[in-house]
């Protein structure tokens, strides 16, 4: 989810035996008291994304895949600057 002509960036390295992924887009964030609950299965930060396709479940099934695979993945975000999803998984 990002702003008008905003830009989202992937970033996949290899660290001490880890594949590194990092998506970062330029879009409003995600306010600091909803970053607890953004991997909630039907969580929506945003209600004004309800309707057809947007269920709440996309980063809660990403979790579910990244732990099953022996990773992790973490959210930082700040306040009309950006989202950085970070994704660790053993090579």
């Amino acid at each position: 989810y990002n702003r008008t002509e905003g830009e989202v960036r992937v970033k996949l390295e290899s660290q001490n035996g880890l594949a590194m992924l990092t998506v970062v887009d330029t879009g409003q964030g995600i306010p600091a008291e909803d970053l607890p609950r953004v991997f909630g299965r039907f969580f929506r930060a945003d209600q004004s994304r309800t309707g057809a396709g947007n269920a709440g479940l996309g980063l809660s099934i990403s979790k579910a895949i990244v732990e099953a695979h022996g990773g992790t993945i973490e959210v930082a975000s700040e306040k009309n600057t950006g989202t950085t999803f970070t994704v660790h998984l053993p090579i």
